[in-house]
């Protein structure tokens, strides 16, 4: 346990970040199973709705550091192969 008063200080910061990005990813994962689920059901307009949601919340999360700028691209990049596998 944190002894010092910077100590105790960060580890209330760290708790207060951790629920923060807790949120963050779970809006994030949200948005990505709503396309997800707009692919599964044929929805190419729901989906392509769904997915131009999810892009400004990855790239938020990417700018944040929640997410690494590659591992954003890449989600991008295969939810847009998945809608354009619709036509």
């Amino acid at each position: 346990m944190a002894n010092t008063a910077q100590a105790k200080k960060r580890a209330r910061q760290a708790e207060k970040h951790r629920l923060h990005n807790t949120a963050l990813r779970s809006t994030l994962r949200t948005h990505i199973k709503k396309v997800a689920k707009a692919i599964e059901t044929k929805d190419k307009a729901g989906a392509l709705a769904a997915y131009k949601e999810a892009t400004a919340v990855i790239d938020s999360t990417a700018n944040k550091g929640l997410l690494h700028k590659n591992a954003a691209a890449r989600q991008k990049s295969r939810l847009n192969t998945r809608i354009r596998a619709l036509a």
